[in-house]
């Protein structure tokens, strides 16, 4: 039902759009600065230990903690899109997560409050993946459900362009503090990102509300019919969509967390590298990946979803392998290079899943469907993914296949799954020609 104060007119597509990159920018942005703090300063200024490996794994801890609440997130507010709908979700987690980033940019460290900071920080933490976990969802469908069915691919995309968007933020961010000495970056240079946040809040809420509910979910809600608990309904009939949906987002969200935050610890910590070069160099390939997307999603939805998506990931089986070799060179140019290789698949994959996974649930319990693959993905494929790759590094010192071998493990599934899932979507659809045909 759409909000008398803004009704439908012609450029509500574009605006839905527009809010939905800039409103996911915003989330991204305070979720990535979380991970960039999380490799670079949270395991000295939230658990100090003599062993810098135990630092860090503990840091990426409370990274990973902020995936699991992403599943209970994906669910309460799927939930709320899907019965009062997507606007008012994604007002509300907009506003949790620009409070909690805030909020740990005004933290004290270990030395001032001993366990309490770790505590609190966790808290805050997963505040944050409970309030990403409704974003994804709900600005996918803003975007897409205002626009065509011909178009909804690519307007679908540009909620996955504030992923790059929110990254190339967050890197300019801790690149501008990097010039700080070590003391002052460890001791307040580090909240300033944080503390950002507040002024994102307020730009991204007056965006928002501009933006009237789904035409979809307005059809929904006129022919009332809006469940009671529509992710119970999505468990019922259509798990199985599910396990193939979590299966095709699978590299998409373990890749970046590799790319970005695993390879921060890795390059700075095994090889030795200077930090600010490495925030350099991502900074480079969060460029790329923002260039790539729109022109991937144009791809898919001219060339056919399926097929591209299904290139895209058989040949990100292969590229870890010339990207460790090229980052092994310990060169700004290589190191770009290399991470650009497996970042081109990937961004490719994550432009055009959006509108391939949503496509697969019906209208009336579509927020909650994809929400529930993407965040329970989320929890297994992103938070786990920077550990295990420090487990790996630190069990084969000095050996990168191992390394590569797990990303390519992470491809081969969504390979497998969008297969999968396209062969799910014929069926279905034949089903249903051939029930209206009878009817």
């Amino acid at each position: 039902m759409t909000s008398p104060a803004h009704p439908p007119t012609a450029k509500q597509p574009v605006r839905a759009a527009a809010a939905a990159f800039i409103g996911t920018t915003i989330e991204w942005y305070d979720f990535y600065i979380y991970a960039t703090a999380a490799a670079l300063v949270f395991g000295k200024v939230f658990f100090p230990a003599a062993d810098p490996f135990v630092s860090t794994m503990a840091s990426f801890g409370t990274f990973a903690a902020g995936f699991l609440a992403r599943p209970l997130g994906g669910l309460v507010f799927g939930h709320l899109g899907d019965r009062i709908g997507r606007k008012n979700a994604l007002m509300a987690t907009l506003i949790i997560m620009g409070v909690a980033t805030v909020g740990i940019g005004l933290l004290p460290g270990y030395e001032q409050a001993g366990m309490l900071a770790p505590a609190l920080l966790l808290l805050l933490r997963l505040a944050q993946g409970l309030a990403v976990g409704g974003e994804w969802g709900g600005a996918v469908l803003m975007a897409g459900e205002h626009a065509s069915h011909r178009r909804r691919t690519f307007a679908a995309s540009f909620a996955q362009l504030g992923s790059p968007a929110g990254l190339i933020l967050s890197l300019v961010a801790f690149r501008l503090i990097t010039t700080l000495d070590e003391a002052d970056f460890l001791a307040w240079g580090w909240r300033i990102p944080f503390l950002v946040s507040a002024v994102l809040l307020a730009v991204g809420y007056f965006i928002r509300v501009g933006v009237s509910e789904s035409p979809d979910f307005a059809k929904v809600l006129a022919r009332q019919e809006t469940l009671e608990i529509p992710a119970r309904e999505v468990m019922r009939t259509a798990w199985r969509t599910v396990l193939l949906c979590m299966g095709v987002c699978t590299v998409a969200i373990g890749g970046i967390y590799f790319t970005n935050t695993f390879m921060l610890a890795y390059t700075t910590q095994t090889l030795g590298l200077d930090r600010a070069m490495i925030l350099d160099c991502l900074f480079a390939v969060a460029i790329i990946q923002f260039l790539v997307q729109p022109l991937a999603a144009w791809f898919a939805e001219s060339l056919g979803t399926a097929r591209v998506l299904i290139v895209a990931a058989a040949c990100s089986v292969l590229a870890p392998y010339p990207m460790f070799m090229l980052v092994s060179q310990a060169t700004p140019l290589s190191i770009v290079a290399g991470i650009a290789i497996v970042l081109v698949f990937m961004a490719t994959i994550y432009s055009a899943m959006a509108g391939f996974i949503s496509s697969a649930f019906d209208t009336h319990v579509r927020y909650s469907g994809i929400s529930l693959s993407y965040q329970l993905c989320g929890a297994i494929a992103g938070g786990f993914t920077p550990l295990a790759g420090t487990w790996l590094s630190h069990r084969y010192p000095g050996q990168w296949v191992p390394l590569a071998l797990f990303y390519s493990g992470l491809s081969l599934i969504t390979l497998v799954s969008i297969w999968g899932l396209a062969a799910h979507k014929q069926r279905a659809a034949g089903t249903a020609t051939a029930a209206t045909r009878a009817a």
